[in-house]
C-alpha cells in the first residue's frame, strides 16, 4: 500500500489565503524603510550643498579664497588726496605751482619758475601765504627745491611714487593760466623723451596727455595710487600759442630728486 512522504502528516496546514496578506505587509513595510531611507539620504545632501560653498572651475571646496586687489581710488579721490600738497608758486612776473614733498615744508617745483626772481613767495592749501627761499636748483633737469619761511598748521607732503609705464594713467594737479587748484587726467603717452624749450634742452621726460597749460609748471604728476611719479615742466606747442595741444612733459620724481638723461623727439615751451 501507498505512503504519504514522511512529514506531510506531521505538518501543520495553512491556507493559501491565510499567507498572503503576511506577504503583501512585509512587503510594504520594507518598501517603507526604503523609501523613508531615501529621502533621509536626500535630505542630507541637500542639507550639505546648501552649506557648501560655490568653488569656480577645478578648484577644491577647502582651498582657501584668495583675495581680489583692491580698485584704484578715482580721480576725484586722487584731487582730494594730494590737494593739500600742492602749493602756487609765485615769483615777480610768473605764476606756477609746486608739491610739499617733507615733512618740514620742503617744496619742489620747477626751475624754470624760480629762476631770476627777486622774490618768491608760495600760497599753501589753508591759505597760509608765506615768502620761499631756493634751496637748491637744476637747471638742466629744470627743477628747484624751496623752503618756505613758515608753516601752516598742518603740513601735509605728498606719497613720492616710482616709474611710470606707457599706458598707465595719471592725473596732474596745479594752477593752468591761474586757475588754481585745476585737475586733469590722461595717461602716459611716452617715456624718456627730450623737449627743447626757449631755456634750454631737457631729457629723460615723461611724455602725458592731461591737460596742463602755463602755470601747471612745478606742479605733480601722480599715478592711478596717488603717488607722484613726475614734476610737470613743458608743453609741445606746434602752433607757438603757448596751449596745450595733448602733448605734455614732466621730470620723473627719481629725477628730480637724484638726476637723469633721456632722448626722444618733443618740443614745447615750458609752463
Amino acid at each position: 500500500m501507498d505512503r504519504e512522504p514522511a512529514g506531510v502528516t506531521d505538518a501543520e496546514a495553512r491556507p493559501a489565503a491565510a499567507r498572503g496578506p503576511h506577504r503583501r505587509r512585509a512587503a510594504v513595510l520594507a518598501v517603507t524603510v526604503v523609501l523613508v531611507a531615501v529621502a533621509l539620504a536626500v535630505l542630507a545632501v541637500l542639507a550639505v550643498l546648501a552649506t557648501r560653498r560655490e568653488v569656480p572651475g577645478d578648484a577644491s571646496p577647502a582651498a582657501t579664497p584668495r583675495p581680489t586687489a583692491a580698485a584704484s581710488p578715482s580721480v576725484s579721490a586722487i584731487y582730494r588726496q594730494v590737494r593739500p600738497s600742492v602749493v602756487i608758486v609765485r615769483t615777480n612776473d610768473a605764476l606756477g605751482s609746486g608739491v610739499v614733498v617733507a615733512d618740514d615744508g620742503t617744496i619742489v617745483t620747477a626751475n624754470h619758475v624760480i629762476a631770476g626772481a627777486t622774490k618768491i613767495t608760495v600760497t599753501f592749501f589753508d591759505g597760509t601765504t608765506t615768502s620761499a627761499a631756493v634751496v637748491s636748483a637744476d637747471p638742466k633737469l629744470d627743477v628747484a627745491v624751496l623752503s618756505p619761511a613758515s608753516l601752516p598748521e598742518v603740513v601735509v607732503p605728498a606719497a613720492l611714487g616710482g616709474d611710470a609705464d606707457v599706458g598707465a594713467p595719471v592725473i596732474a594737479v596745479g594752477n593752468p593760466l591761474g586757475l588754481t587748484d585745476s585737475v586733469s587726467a590722461g595717461v602716459v603717452s611716452g617715456l624718456n623723451r627730450t623737449a627743447q624749450t626757449a631755456e634750454g634742452t631737457y631729457s629723460g621726460l615723461i611724455q602725458f596727455d592731461a591737460s596742463v597749460n602755463p602755470g601747471s609748471s612745478g606742479g605733480p604728476l601722480l599715478d592711478a595710487r596717488g603717488m607722484v611719479v613726475g614734476i610737470v615742466v613743458s608743453i609741445a606747442n606746434p602752433a607757438h600759442e603757448d596751449a596745450f595741444a595733448g602733448i605734455g612733459f614732466a621730470v620723473p620724481i627719481g629725477s628730480a630728486l637724484g638726476g637723469g638723461s633721456g632722448t626722444g623727439p618733443g618740443r614745447g615751451p615750458q609752463l
